[in-house]
């Protein structure tokens, strides 16, 4: 099983460029999502360090973003309780899917948090800063402090395309995402 992981901006288009591969994908936003909905544990986890933010089950975005824009240390606490959970999904998604020749990695955070291996296949999701912000504008639940302060926890977008065997320039048509996702198959 190769492991190929998706890079880029936030907004960029990540998620939808792994879809287009056609492989098994992990995709780290969406367990996240699971996790606020589905596990009591998590919840009670965060509801100790953070009371004051988390009061009640399911957990409730708007509250994770509250308590990440009032105190910036609060995104580090966060993130210590679900990110161990998250890679335990990572590993049991990577065991359950061993065979397949590939698996795609959804993960904003695939670099920071160290989860890539020396033999993953990279690839850079370039997109326009003004196409980026225009989409990231038209989500319900778009706060620009909550994306500066996500950005600042990301290294800098040219180190992850220097890391990255290929690039994929998104105008964010199938078309131009299919022709660069089956370039790279042939090559790999």
């Amino acid at each position: 099983m190769k492991r190929i992981g998706i890079l880029g901006n936030i907004g960029s288009g990540k998620s939808y460029v792994a879809r287009i591969f056609g492989y098994p994908v992990f995709n780290a936003d969406k367990e996240v999502n699971k996790l606020y909905n589905n596990n009591k544990t998590i919840f009670f986890k965060l509801k100790k360090v953070l009371p004051e933010y988390f009061g009640k089950f399911p957990i409730n975005k708007y509250d994770v973003s509250k308590a990440i824009l009032e105190d910036s240390s609060n995104l580090n606490k966060i993130i210590k309780i679900v990110h161990s959970e998250i890679r335990n999904k990572l590993m049991f998604f990577l065991k359950k899917n061993k065979k397949r020749k590939f698996v795609i990695l959804d993960i904003p955070l695939l670099l920071e948090n160290k989860l890539n291996k020396k033999d993953d296949i990279l690839i850079f999701v370039q997109t326009k800063k003004k196409d980026v912000y225009k989409r990231l504008k038209k989500r319900k639940n778009f706060n620009k402090n909550l994306f500066i302060k996500f950005s600042k926890i990301q290294l800098p977008l040219d180190y992850k395309k220097n890391k990255s065997q290929f690039v994929i320039k998104n105008d964010f048509t199938k078309k131009t995402v299919s022709k660069y996702v089956k370039n790279i198959l042939e090559k790999i």
